[in-house]
């Protein structure tokens, strides 16, 4: 294996649509193990030593406060879609898991939801199921009990609904689904709903996508144990959690420290 090897796969990875850190992490991991065969005498150099990696977009990552969160989420009340981002929000699921969610993934003695599969919209229109990204990806949630009440009620209203236009509506069984039954499309969800719902609670900057990364970061605040956060967010491991909210470690650390002094000292 030589370097012009790794950066072909490299190059291809990019070109197929994966992002810069999602390949540095595949880097990572090939560093590793080619490290080991130079020790084993297996290869006299490692390949991934003089390759090019390609470069990270400066995309800022924002985070909901607990304020801004409890602000957001009694704006989403009033949106027709509101359930959707609470439920982003508490589960810490990418959107294309909590969009492809069905009500058999749905425990309601448990209040758990599990990640089986991911929701994809082809460019020219139309649907299908995938693959979770990864293999930790498939995981089975705790979710808040308060919220589960809203979701049992979501659930009888889409009954309803389906009873109102029988065979006119679509039985995907998805939880999230238009009045049709239909899966809901992202753009549409971010433009006509998600931005009406940051306007209304009178926060800015915010993608859909940052739910997410408010979810791990209020997490990691409260002082939870990462490898849990990395577990909830389904992260392949928990390197990539660390590395990715790495701006809130300092705080855990003054935070630690403190209590730290708190037993040694009084």
């Amino acid at each position: 294996i030589k370097p012009f090897d790794v950066q072909k796969l490299y190059n291809h990875l990019t070109e197929k649509g994966l992002s810069a850190r999602t390949v540095r992490y595949v880097h990572a991991i090939l560093t590793s193990a080619f490290s080991q065969a130079v020790k084993w005498q297996m290869l006299v150099v490692n390949p991934c030593n003089v390759v090019t990696l390609p470069r990270l977009k400066k995309t800022e990552m924002k985070a909901f406060s607990p304020e801004e969160a409890r602000r957001f989420l009694e704006a989403a009340k009033d949106d027709k879609h509101g359930l959707v981002f609470a439920f982003a929000l508490a589960s810490g699921m990418r959107p294309e898991e909590y969009l492809a969610l069905q009500w058999k993934d749905i425990d309601f003695e448990k209040n758990t939801a599990t990640v089986q599969r991911t929701l994809i919209w082809r460019k020219g229109g139309g649907w299908y199921f995938s693959e979770p990204k990864t293999a930790k990806s498939r995981r089975t949630l705790p979710m808040p009990k308060n919220y589960f009440i809203e979701l049992k009620r979501h659930k009888r209203q889409q009954a309803e609904q389906m009873l109102k236009l029988g065979q006119s509506y679509e039985r995907n069984n998805f939880v999230f689904a238009t009045d049709e039954g239909k899966p809901l499309y992202l753009r549409n969800l971010r433009k006509r709903n998600f931005a009406k719902i940051l306007e209304k609670a009178e926060l800015k900057g915010f993608r859909l996508y940052d739910l997410r990364h408010s979810t791990a970061t209020l997490l990691l605040s409260e002082g939870i144990n990462p490898k849990i956060v990395s577990e909830r967010l389904g992260h392949a491991s928990i390197i990539l959690t660390l590395d990715t909210y790495s701006h809130v470690l300092p705080d855990m650390q003054k935070e630690a420290t403190s209590k730290l002094g708190q037993m040694l000292f009084g």
